[in-house]
């Protein structure tokens, strides 16, 4: 096992963005304000809840965010597929950490359930990411289960998320 960088910052997360990370025509993640995350607090090859590999990380909810305003009016919460999005940003970033090449896609996901509501009063988002299983060969797939928590409290989860980097230049 090769020792890899276990955490970081909003800088270096931007830099994937720009396709700096992990070199051009390999695995990147949006950029703001579709960057889902400002953080990675821990990302481990082994441990998590199935022993393939977990990561954590965190957004900073402001009150002021570009999605609030026009989701509802009168009533502004985070749309719910914009946490799901951010456990695939996170599900494809740890396969470009494993050094795999290609090019990022969200595939699929099981089950998703909501049991709660991102407001314009949270402070913070902590993502948990647990790998289930990653499969090398021409298509690179990794499938997890994740978990959104607000201000503490658990209120998003995903079953069977699935990310696959395809190293066909044209995917």
């Amino acid at each position: 096992m090769t020792t890899r960088q276990s955490s970081f910052s909003y800088e270096e997360l931007i830099a994937c963005a720009h396709g700096e990370l992990f070199g051009p025509g390999n695995a990147q993640l949006p950029l703001p304000p579709m960057l889902m995350v400002h953080r990675i607090t821990e990302i481990s090859e082994t441990g998590g809840a199935f022993d393939k590999g977990y990561l954590r990380a965190e957004y900073d909810v402001r009150p002021d965010d570009w999605y609030f305003p026009c989701h509802f009016e009168g009533n502004p919460i985070m749309p719910g597929c914009l946490g799901l999005d951010g456990m695939w940003q996170l599900t494809g970033f740890f396969l470009g950490w494993l050094g795999e090449e290609g090019r990022g896609m969200a595939l699929s996901t099981g089950e998703v359930k909501f049991k709660g509501m991102v407001r314009p009063h949270t402070k913070l988002i902590e993502y948990g990411i647990d790998f289930k299983r990653v499969m090398r060969g021409r298509l690179v797939l990794g499938t997890a289960d994740g978990w959104l928590k607000a201000d503490g409290e658990t209120i998003y989860q995903a079953a069977d998320l699935r990310v696959g980097l395809s190293k066909d230049k044209t995917a």
